[in-house]
């Protein structure tokens, strides 16, 4: 089916999982789509921690998006940034262009949340993008090395200590993966420092790990993360960050502070600023506290019956009373739901309410350890991680990126050795120096 004019314009903002779901639902429907994305790509956000501890590269769980959707010939993919939304008029604005739509799924996804501390996003970065992730495995390996090659003690240390701010999903298996990596990946390839004495560190604001988790499953989790040798701060918040120093506080208002170089933060999410956008266009929009657009039942947004949010951007309520969270089959379902009403409104059909099957949640903590929780039981240990590798693969886009992690993950399992472990960004360049400086020189030898 190729483009036509005739045809209702269906624009998709965003390529991550609810948008590509939206995508594939539409592909070679009576509708013309344009997908917009600012990335060429599309990422399985959830592996993105195996990224930053060297674990697998950025191709292995990252697909073309032109490539997945190349089957459907009235889907059109731009690769581009939108910055506004005009939803009286049917309108909106790019960095390069203007698009009239005569359908829209915004899909535009989150941001790290720092609640009010940006500067900390400076020392501390999240995980939400391919160049984070490479960051900060840059930033792991160059602490080692920099330890390395140090005389002092307390730099040494404070290179060898790893802070993860927020105890949900991300940071626990964030933490994991770091003892992983210290504890059995690095154990020998060094000689001046013995990488089994970093300090790993998860702090988490509420009184458990995985707060949204039953409290055995968190309990399961604590325990597995203190095997590994990672230390637990719960009801614990963050006072300042800075470029060698953590400092904390316990809700009963005991101080501590944590010497290192490397923060990594996990501890919430808040919208894209294209909600607050819409929400100040006078279209009857409005927002929740984390800046989600209150959505209606059918996923419409105030009065504009074809405005569709899905995905981290959107406030909905699941069957409990409670909102949904920003997870991938949350999102996915959105996507779907979605195109569907898409479809069934411009074959004059009345829009159905949204319903969100929860088929569970699970996280990885480390070789043999998880936690899975589909409502009415929950599972931890073996059986679970394996259940979680099974999901995580069959979820992964494309065939070639199935088959390469699987073999990444069985040689690691074997091995415990992660083949990703390269440091990629530019360093800076110092002048050489001569033997004229010999004297201010160390030797060591």
């Amino acid at each position: 089916m190729n483009l036509t004019t005739e045809s209702s314009h269906v624009v998709i903002v965003g390529g991550g999982f609810g948008g590509l779901a939206a995508a594939q639902q539409l592909g070679n429907q009576p509708v013309d789509v344009t997908l917009i994305d600012k990335n060429n790509y599309h990422l399985f956000q959830p592996l993105l921690y195996q990224v930053a501890t060297g674990g697998l590269s950025p191709e292995d769980i990252a697909s073309p998006l032109r490539a997945i959707l190349s089957s459907y010939d009235n889907i059109r993919i731009l690769m581009d940034e939108v910055v506004d939304i005009s939803p009286d008029v049917n309108v909106l604005l790019t960095r390069n262009r203007m698009i009239d739509y005569d359908y829209l799924i915004l899909a535009a996804g989150s941001e790290n949340h720092y609640f009010g501390n940006e500067r900390w996003s400076e020392v501390a970065p999240g995980l939400k993008t391919v160049g984070d992730a490479l960051g900060i495995r840059d930033k792991i390996f160059e602490s080692f090395e920099e330890a390395e090659h140090s005389s002092d003690p307390t730099r040494q240390k404070a290179c060898m200590n790893f802070v993860v701010v927020g105890g949900g999903p991300t940071g626990v298996e964030m933490s994991g993966a770091l003892a992983e990596l210290a504890y059995h990946t690095l154990q020998d390839d060094f000689r001046r420092v013995d990488p089994r004495e970093a300090g790993i560190y998860l702090i988490e604001g509420e009184v458990r790990v995985l707060p949204g988790y039953p409290e055995k499953l968190s309990t399961d989790a604590h325990r597995a993360l203190t095997k590994l040798g990672v230390k637990i701060f719960t009801n614990t918040l963050v006072n300042d960050v800075s470029s060698n120093l953590v400092s904390l506080r316990t809700r009963e208002g005991k101080e501590k502070t944590i010497a290192t170089n490397n923060v990594i933060w996990a501890a919430g999410n808040r919208s894209n600023p294209l909600g607050k956008n819409l929400s100040v266009s006078g279209s009857g929009i409005s927002l929740d506290h984390t800046g989600r657009v209150l959505v209606n039942q059918d996923l419409s947004a105030g009065e504009h019956s074809n405005l569709f949010v899905v995905g981290d951007l959107a406030a909905v309520k699941g069957s409990s009373g409670e909102y949904l969270q920003g997870v991938a089959p949350v999102a996915m379902q959105e996507g779907k739901f979605a195109a569907r009403s898409i479809l069934r409104s411009i074959q004059g059909q009345s829009l159905l309410p949204f319903r969100y099957r929860d088929r569970g949640s699970m996280a990885v903590i480390g070789r043999n350890a998880a936690v899975a929780d589909f409502g009415r039981f929950g599972l931890s240990g073996t059986v679970a991680w394996a259940l979680w590798a099974v999901v995580h693969i069959m979820n992964l886009v494309e065939f070639g990126n199935r088959l390469v992690v699987m073999t990444q993950w069985a040689w690691d399992y074997l091995t415990r050795k992660k083949g990703a472990r390269l440091i990629g960004r530019n360093r800076e360049v110092k002048a050489s120096p001569s033997f004229a400086d010999a004297s201010q020189l160390k030797h060591t030898a």
